[in-house]
């Protein structure tokens, strides 16, 4: 019985050794294993320089803008230096005053300059379509209907598709910020008021081609520019003044704000 029990003993012992990794006393406390969070940086955690290109006519080029502050896009520009994400900001602002859609289309396929440009463009910006209209206006003014400008808007959109497409194969990344038309003409008589509707169908077409291309928003500004209460117009009653401009670079803001500028960047840049 001896030798059992002092067998006994010795397996408590052995056992006792080999489960100490194994078994905690209860006076002692159990502590989860340690886990390290990762955490995720913004892209724009890093500010940098960025480079704007400007496309179109007269509204891009910033005429009538009495103070010259560069019309909206220079409004704008100005405004992105107090982005997250963005250092410094670098202008190229191609526009030109009376540039149609079909001329503008014509610059992107065939201007190198413009094409290397828009390569290195972190933002783009685009207005078109109101001398496209005035065209019409001119030709047919003592015989204004409204079929022409719905002919017209078919070739208008086919455009508007190319030329997206032509900015894409350039840069298929760079936010595409695209302002509407308005109608200037509510200033000058009530008798052509009609015309309210078609610049709303216009404006219909490039909503649908900023929402077509996935990397665009669109601007609405015709609001803006119904009355000259505000006296938003240059004098020549056709192009915005300063005043005008600065509206126009709010409501670009404003609408950045619903396209989500800091999805339409990837996370490089935000308000």
């Amino acid at each position: 019985m001896k030798k059992i029990h002092g067998l006994i003993i010795g397996l408590c012992i052995i056992l006792s050794g080999c489960s100490q990794e194994g078994i905690v006393p209860p006076d002692v406390a159990v502590h989860p294993p340690i886990s390290f969070t990762k955490w995720e940086i913004a892209p724009y955690f890093v500010p940098k320089d960025i480079s704007v290109v400007a496309l179109g006519d007269s509204l891009t080029e910033g005429v009538g803008d009495e103070l010259n502050k560069g019309g909206y896009v220079g409004r704008l520009s100005t405004h992105m230096s107090s982005w997250k994400g963005v250092k410094d900001v670098q202008l190229e602002n191609l526009a030109k005053r009376g540039r149609r859609s079909d001329q503008l289309l014509k610059q992107l396929k065939e201007d190198e300059f413009s094409k290397t440009a828009l390569m290195g463009a972190d933002i783009i910006v685009l207005t078109v379509g109101g001398n496209d209209m005035m065209k019409i206006v001119k030709r047919d003014f003592f015989n204004l209907t409204k079929e022409p400008f719905y002919e017209e808007l078919v070739n208008f959109e086919k455009r508007m598709l190319d030329t997206v497409h032509e900015i894409r194969l350039s840069n298929a990344r760079a936010p595409i910020i695209m302002p509407g038309l308005y109608n200037p003409f509510s200033l000058v008589t009530d008798e052509v008021n009609g015309f309210q509707e078609i610049i709303g169908d216009w404006n219909s077409v490039l909503e649908g081609v900023a929402e077509l291309d996935g990397n665009a928003c669109y601007v609405p500004v015709t609001d803006l520019f119904e009355s000259n209460e505000h006296m938003v117009y240059h004098k020549d009653f056709f192009h915005p003044n300063g005043y005008g401009y600065q509206l126009m670079a709010d409501r670009i803001i404003e609408s950045l704000g619903e396209c989500s500028l800091y999805d339409l960047t990837n996370g490089e840049m935000d308000f």
